[in-house]
């Protein structure tokens, strides 16, 4: 069952490292995310940060299955 686990978190971990560099690509490219005046509006800031949370924890699931699998 703990490879289980481990194999879950690694896919997780995989899918999320895929997934949300292309979706940054969409938000900076998408005319919300910065002003008339060149600023950067809520919208990018929000995903930025939704974006970076998700990274972390990929990174985090990442971890924790190369450990189950180690140990």
């Amino acid at each position: 069952m703990t490879v289980l686990l481990a194999i879950l978190l690694l896919v997780n971990a995989a899918f999320n490292i895929v997934v949300w560099p292309r979706f940054w690509k969409r938000i900076t490219s998408d005319p919300r995310a910065r002003d008339a005046e060149g600023r950067k509006t809520a919208f990018l800031t929000v995903h930025a940060t939704l974006i970076g949370i998700a990274i972390a924890i990929a990174v985090a699931s990442a971890a924790a299955g190369v450990w189950a699998l180690v140990s």
